[in-house]
């Protein structure tokens, strides 16, 4: 074997670096244990000892913090942790109406209501499907007669032709959905969630948004679909606001120092005594003094607990808001100048916010103040800054509003270098902003440029200062670290008040923390009784080379996680049954070669040259095998979504990292065995001659295959039309709870007549052993945002007439949405999808194996067993209760199809052998077709066995959420079995009688 250093090299490099990247999640685990141990059950002692570690070294030797080792351990999907999965649309009518001027012209208003309806069914986007209507109602009107209005004039003529106004239509809706998905960025971060994730689908002008451990559901619906609110403030400087923030700082302390004198006192007295003690106390240590103060005490005393408590019990507030100094010329702490008047640390943002809300605080701080927090920590921080804001007005409010910006982007700044972002008001806006920018820079009352702040949702964006007065209604803000990601988003901001589109959830899916834990111990047990039944199975049939089989397995699974962890790829249900999957295929790549081993060594080779001969004559076959399935693998990457995804690059990765240990690591095993002069076998005496002079008639009896498989599909389609499928959510639209009963006895009966009278006709069956499953379109096209709490209120009072059936709102412990239009959309996709996969897989067999026989006989064969799977799931419907058609068995069908081909591939490959080395006129093209056949029974009924008993295993102990996944695995690879065998062969001996002699 060549390159034995270089392979040695690369197997250290990846095994050190997956051990390094696995060790952020044992040091992350090993972190929150002793959270874990230390809170003793109560989650907010427990938040608060992750918070206060999280800039803490915890990483030995390295001195990683936490914050850090938690970014980088394996993330969990949210079907394994519990959580909320949100995909949301941006609401185009809204944007099409602000874009005329909400122009009322009956027609227009008519074409709008066309377009609603005709989404709610068609794939087409909504802007073409308005311009469709509109030119049907007036098919000589002109769009921009409606659209050409004083804001958006200089974008678009008032003679522009209705091509021209579609496109900047269909501009304006990018625009509208990219704002949306920065508006949606930042809102996130406001539930405190780890490792959030955030998607922008620009093909379909979708979001999909991941929070993990999301426990309050309701809030995050009503947050996320609120419309953005920007508005421009001006500000107090640090200076101004300082003395408040001493006042707030001295009547906490004074409220501590009374309370520990006499707790006895009532509340009116109490509140008397300490806002005179208040005003003593702030005037004392008002000003310099007191920064001094707390500049000395905190480097003198935080770093003991008595100094800490101490400090708090001075400086209430000021223990946790930082002000905002630096060292003058002589030494002594001063303000720093502008808009920022403090830093907090993210773990103690809520307890400022208790405090500044109280209503005896806020009666020290003047009407026309207000405290707003930065949208984002400092950089690699999670520091905040504080911003006091002046109100302005008889109402107390922003002195303009969002709605006046005509547009914003991102450009360069032309004097000075650098990025900056170019605002542009309409001429109302123009002339107020020139009024503000005037009152705010330089001049007669101060010196020095007062800040305007921008804020968006209550989130301060950014606070430039104003250096002169700014008229004609074109600014430039600049910052001196601006990147060009953050002029973008500032200038996504800034257009966010003027196209009021809001954000509407068309999918949700909500994971109880229950159901997540279940699903974790559901994945773990399948995953080592897969590999123990893999091992078992191994060392039993092929002996001592078995036992190296394992050992590749072994760092396969230790390769497998270590590069999942660096890619940051997230693990999902789906995602695990990809890795007892891989458990099941990887082993495939040690038949082949262990099968053609056993033939070299009949032909009476030496050990070590029949191991070398037969890697050698494994290779084509196993090469085309696995990158068959590669691209099955990628395609559903690439035309799935969430979890589908999540199954997809643990496949993909489980199939390179298979590669590499049988090939390679196998093959120094193996030399480092035979060179110390082990005796390797590769049987046990019961498995020596399995299949070994087989010799079964299937090309032959081809006929009676196509009578059975005809039959069965047509049975199958017959089916199809008269009782349909069980589709899952996804595919037709509702909404899906599953609900533990108290009462274990509640059958889907009881729920019917329960619920049917009060949410209209709904699909209830079985989930698991335990949980019910109920499906309802019952107020599906209500988007409001209220909605979803409608639905839910009426199921529990429906459910709670009846003491057997009676639940509460924590018995739901999965919640799925999906619109009609969505699932529609699924529906198409998943169409050719499947067909995608078909033709591209066959391409790929016509370029390896150079006939078109070939092709066609794995088009045939891969057709068949997505065929065979779907007849299956519709004459057994309501005989097995878990068939659902849903995205993850499409995920399913997909592997099917890469499974089926992997099997057909290597027969193939045995039956080019074969008719290479039979070509004479004598040899009948069928015998030596069928002889391949049988000489790659072993391996092919070998192979299947492996995947079956790991499959089992993950039908029977992988749990509810994917047993109808794994089930439509395990008949698929049946059907795939039989298909290679005896459809994709038979197909190249009839079709290619003349071409292959």
């Amino acid at each position: 074997m060549q390159g034995k250093g270089v392979i040695k090299f690369f197997a250290i490099l990846l095994a050190a670096v997956c051990i390094y990247q696995l060790s952020f999640t044992w040091v992350a685990n090993k972190v929150e244990g002793d959270a874990k141990k230390y809170a003793k059950g109560n989650a907010v002692k427990e938040k608060a000892y992750l918070d206060s570690i999280s800039t803490q070294p915890v990483y030995p030797v390295l001195k990683y913090d936490y914050q850090y080792c938690q970014s980088h351990e394996l993330a969990l999907g949210l079907d394994l942790q519990g959580g909320m999965s949100v995909t949301m649309q941006v609401s185009l009518r809204g944007l099409v109406k602000s874009l005329s001027g909400n122009n009322p012209d009956v027609v227009f208003t008519q074409a709008l209501d066309r377009a609603d309806v005709d989404s709610r069914t068609s794939q087409i986007d909504y802007i073409t499907l308005f311009v469709n209507e509109y030119e049907k109602l007036n098919p000589n009107g002109k769009l921009a007669s409606i659209f050409s209005t004083r804001d958006n004039q200089e974008h678009l003529k008032f003679n522009a032709s209705n091509n021209e106004t579609e496109t900047y239509l269909k501009e304006q809706a990018d625009v509208a959905v990219l704002q949306t998905y920065t508006v949606l960025n930042t809102r996130i971060d406001q539930f405190g969630v780890t490792q959030p994730n955030i998607q922008l689908l620009k093909d379909k002008n979708q979001i999909l948004i991941e929070l993990p451990g999301v426990t309050e559901p309701d809030r995050v619906r009503k947050l996320l679909q609120g419309t953005a609110k920007l508005e421009f403030y001006q500000t107090y400087d640090n200076t101004e606001a300082y003395q408040v923030l001493a006042n707030v700082n001295g009547f906490l302390a004074a409220k501590n120092k009374t309370a520990k004198k006499d707790s006895s006192q009532t509340a009116a007295k109490q509140t008397g005594n300490q806002t005179a003690s208040a005003k003593k106390d702030t005037a004392a240590k008002s000003g310099l003094s007191l920064l001094s103060k707390l500049n000395k005490s905190t480097t003198k005393d935080s770093s003991s607990l008595t100094g800490k408590s101490a400090l708090a019990n001075q400086n209430p507030l000021f223990s946790i808001i930082q002000p905002v100094t630096y060292q003058g010329e002589s030494g002594q702490v001063q303000l720093r100048p502008g808009p920022v008047v403090g830093y907090v640390t993210q773990k103690d943002i809520a307890r400022v916010n208790a405090y500044l809300n109280s209503p005896e605080i806020k009666a020290i701080i003047p009407q026309s103040m207000k405290f707003l927090w930065g949208v984002k920590p400092i950089e690699k921080t999670k520091i905040f800054e504080l911003y006091a804001i002046k109100l302005a007005g008889a109402e107390n409010g922003p002195v303009l509003i969002g709605d006046v910006i005509s547009d914003a982007r991102s450009d360069i700044d032309q004097s000075k270098g650098g990025w900056e972002v170019t605002m542009y008001m309409n001429p109302q806006g123009a002339q107020k902003w020139k009024e503000i920018t005037a009152e705010a820079a330089p001049g007669p009352t101060h010196k020095d440029p007062k800040a305007i702040a921008i804020v968006l949702d209550d989130n301060v964006y950014s606070a430039p200062n104003v250096q002169n007065e700014i008229s004609g209604g074109v600014s430039s803000i600049s910052g001196g670290n601006f990147t060009q990601e953050d002029t973008k988003d500032l200038a996504n901001v800034l257009k966010a008040g003027r196209l009021p589109a809001p954000a509407l959830i068309v999918s949700e899916a909500t994971v109880g923390p229950t159901l997540g834990q279940q699903a974790i111990h559901a994945g773990l047990l399948s995953s080592l009784l897969g590999f123990v039944v893999v091992l078992i199975f191994m060392i039993t049939y092929y002996n001592r080379a078995g036992t190296i089989a394992v050992v590749a397995v072994i760092f396969n699974m230790f390769f497998l996680m270590g590069v999942l962890i660096s890619l940051n790829a997230v693990l999902t249900m789906p995602g695990v049954a990809g890795i007892v999957l891989t458990l099941g295929i990887s082993v495939d790549a040690n038949v082949l070669i262990y099968e053609r081993v056993r033939e070299e060594l009949l032909l009476g080779k030496s050990l070590k040259l029949a191991v070398a001969d037969g890697f050698k004559h494994a290779l084509p076959s196993i090469l085309d095998s696995n990158i068959s399935t590669f691209l099955t693998g990628l395609i559903l990457f690439i035309f799935g979504s969430g979890p589908i995804q999540g199954f997809a690059v643990v496949l993909m990765i489980g199939i390179a990292t298979s590669l590499f240990c049988s090939l390679l690591i196998s093959r120094l095993i193996f030399e480092w065995m035979t060179n110390k002069g082990w005796d390797i076998k590769f049987s046990n005496p019961w498995s020596s001659h399995t299949f070994k002079n087989a010799n079964y008639a299937f090309v032959k009896n081809r006929f009676k295959f196509y009578i059975f498989s005809g039959a069965f599909i047509i049975a199958g389609i017959v089916s199809m039309f008269t009782q349909g499928f069980n589709y899952g959510v996804d595919f037709v639209g509702g909404r899906t709870y599953v609900v533990q009963f108290n009462n274990s006895n509640v059958t889907t009966q009881d729920v019917h007549s329960a619920i049917d009278q009060v949410l209209g006709a709904s699909e209830v069956k079985t989930f698991g052993t335990d949980k019910i499953s109920i499906t309802t379109k019952y107020l599906i096209e209500d988007n409001s945002t209220s909605a979803d709490a409608k639905v839910e209120t009426a199921l529990i009072d429906a459910l709670s007439h009846k003491p057997e059936t009676k639940i509460a709102g924590t018995n739901i412990v999965k919640f799925q949405k999906v619109k009609a239009t969505i699932a529609e959309g699924l529906k198409k996709s998943a169409f050719w999808t499947v067909l995608f996969a078909i033709i591209i897989i066959s391409s790929y067999i016509l370029i390896r194996f150079r006939k078109w026989q070939f092709s066609l006989g794995a088009m045939f064969a891969t057709a068949h067993d997505a065929a065979m799977v779907l007849a299956f799931f519709s004459l057994f419907k309501n005989v097995l209760p878990f068939l659902d058609i849903d995205q993850s068995f499409i995920a399913a069908i997909l592997t099917v199809i890469g499974y089926s081909i992997n099997d057909t591939v290597v027969v193939f490959d045995r039956i080019r052998e074969f008719l290479e080395l039979h070509h004479s006129k004598t040899d009948d093209p069928k015998e030596v077709i069928n002889h391949a056949i049988n000489k790659t029974l072993s391996r092919t009924i070998i192979t299947a066995l492996t995947v079956l008993f790991v499959l089992i295993v993950l039908f029977i102990f992988g749990g509810d959420v994917i047993r109808g996944f794994s089930f439509a695995l395990l008949i698929g690879v049946c059907f795939g079995t039989y298909s290679s065998i005896c459809i994709a062969t038979p197909i190249i001996v009839d079709f290619g009688k003349k071409d292959l002699k």
